[in-house]
């Protein structure tokens, strides 16, 4: 027996902007921590840095990679 699926455009216009709306806001939270990483790291000092084992040419990767290696 087979059915068929009612799928009218406005459930899939939903579907379609809910993933939309969920994408954009994993991004903006991806940037987010991005930035409050980057920030808080910049305002360390450099003896802060080096007991972290990090320099200041670090900072940006060791932020992005906070931010976007799960995404």
């Amino acid at each position: 027996m087979a059915t068929a699926l009612n799928i009218t455009p406005s459930a899939l216009s939903n579907t379609v902007n809910s993933g939309l709306v969920f994408a954009l806001v994993a991004k903006w939270k991806a940037y987010r921590l991005y930035r409050t990483s980057l920030n808080e790291l910049r305002a360390l000092s450099n003896a802060d840095l080096v007991d972290l084992g990090l320099s200041r040419s670090m900072i940006k990767r060791v932020a992005l990679e906070a931010a976007y290696d799960d995404i």
